[in-house]
């Protein structure tokens, strides 16, 4: 049974030709590998720190089941869909409405173990009824939507809460790791950012000895004097130790506050599966049925030991758009190195004393590109966005996504950001084409034609005449 875990060596191993890429069943050499691993699991570890701790619950735990939950993914996939589940942020207003009504980590946990379960029967449905069936429900105009405003939904993060820490190091961060990107050669500009987050600490560090501390927000919404840069973490913390595990605990109250996520959670891994597959080159729908199901499985597990839930991650799919490292061998050195962190309480401190500002640099860059893979999708599929059945919904959804717009059914539960956008272009995009006039259907120009001109074929006169 091929279970994806045999690569071939790209080239020389060390320095893929300008313009390659290197294919999911391929690797460059081991210590590279290692290095692409180490830049995807500190991709991750931002968001997976952050959002367990919002919930509540253990971050040491988090990465340890990520890396539990990506091994799962990749043999399930058998090496084809390099992806990485880290923890997912869409549940993090559920914890807070659950705990609200006054629920603990063990309600939180049991809760969104349900939907877990929900998105393993959904994928299931897809592997026994073909791609057909998600893409009916959500065809390139709705995907590339979902994915762009999943991308730029993360947009309030850097600007609310990385950015401000640090306005100066974010910024000198951000134009570092995008010259690192543009212009260093073979392997180097393949980590770019793994070296803009050294950089930030360097630079973080020297700021701190030349101009003390810093008096902005940190960790909260008051502006507080700092250190940009602080270790005290580190030295407090053990080197070796357990995360804390707990059973859940099921309430019909929460696990129905819970479920409407699973229908961002579809679209989510609709979306990355697409987006993997647009930069890989490769016809990945055989197997969406199958990441789905990992996908529950995954978070299954996770929060079957009072972990928190996974999704496939938009940070290391911005990583691969960056580094064109599609090897599936670097996941499995991720998932490796996330198991040991999760098992070492230390070297979870010094990922954690990652810089606010530093962040902030780095995620302008790799949210950005998150999102742009939406349009991407919509190039490739040549969408139409001057018919009016594709631009309202997709308009409409990305809107409420990016600006996190909120719906209040009752004062215990509400719909908002990812989930009502991705709500909104799907039942929007099915609403209107259900009640469309047969011409809105087509995928002729709607709007103004000056705006296609670019799509006329060459004319006689060597494209003069589609230009001026």
């Amino acid at each position: 049974m091929d279970l994806g875990v045999r690569w071939k060596l790209h080239g020389d191993g060390r320095t893929p030709a300008p313009g390659a890429v290197v294919r999911p069943d391929e690797r460059l050499s081991w210590p590279r590998t290692l290095g692409l691993g180490a830049q995807h699991v500190v991709a991750m570890f931002g968001a997976s720190f952050v959002a367990p701790v919002l919930m509540g619950l253990d971050p040491n735990l988090a990465i340890m089941m990520s890396g539990v939950s990506t091994v799962i993914f990749l043999l399930a996939t058998r090496g084809r869909v390099p992806s990485y589940l880290g923890c997912s942020l869409s549940f993090v207003g559920v914890a807070a409405v659950i705990r609200a009504q006054g629920g603990t980590s063990a309600t939180v946990t049991g809760a969104v173990f349900v939907v877990g379960a929900a998105l393993f029967l959904v994928g299931l449905a897809v592997q026994k009824f073909g791609a057909r069936i998600i893409h009916a429900a959500m065809p390139p105009i709705v995907t590339g939507a979902v994915v762009m405003l999943i991308g730029f939904n993360l947009a309030p993060v850097t600007a609310s809460t990385y950015w401000p820490q640090d306005q100066w190091t974010a910024l000198l961060v951000m134009l570092f790791t995008g010259l690192a990107v543009v212009c260093l050669r073979g392997f180097w500009s393949r980590i770019a950012i793994f070296l803009g987050l050294l950089f930030g600490y360097g630079i973080s560090w020297v700021f701190d000895r030349i101009f003390g501390r810093i008096h902005s927000p940190s960790g909260g919404a008051e502006a507080v004097a700092h250190w940009r840069l602080d270790l005290s973490g580190v030295g407090k913390a053990d080197w070796i130790g357990l995360p804390s595990f707990h059973a859940p605990s099921f309430q019909w109250s929460a696990i129905l506050v819970a479920l409407p996520v699973v229908i961002a959670l579809i679209a989510e891994n609709a979306g990355h599966v697409k987006a993997v597959g647009e930069m890989t080159g490769d016809d990945l729908d055989d197997k969406l049925g199958t990441a789905i199901s990992a996908d529950g499985v995954g978070s299954m597990l996770s929060t079957a030991v009072g972990g928190p839930p996974n999704t496939t991650y938009s940070e290391n799919i911005g990583v691969m758009a960056a580094t064109r490292v599609y090897s599936t061998a670097a996941y499995w050195a991720a998932a490796g190195f996330a198991l040991l962190f999760g098992l070492c309480p230390k070297f979870g401190a010094i990922v954690a004393a990652i810089p606010g500002g530093v962040l902030g640099g780095i995620t302008v860059i790799l949210y950005g590109m998150i999102g742009l893979l939406g349009a991407q999708i919509w190039i490739n599929a040549k969408v139409d966005l001057r018919n009016p059945l594709n631009l309202v919904p997709a308009a409409a959804g990305i809107i409420i996504g990016v600006g996190n717009v909120s719906l209040k059914f009752t004062d215990n539960f509400s719909l908002s950001g990812i989930a009502l956008g991705t709500i909104v272009v799907i039942t929007g995009y099915h609403a209107l084409r259900a009640m469309a006039p047969a011409h809105l259907k087509t995928q002729e120009p709607l709007l103004d034609s000056g705006t296609s001109t670019y799509d006329d074929p060459p004319s006689d006169d060597g494209g003069q005449s589609a230009r001026s």
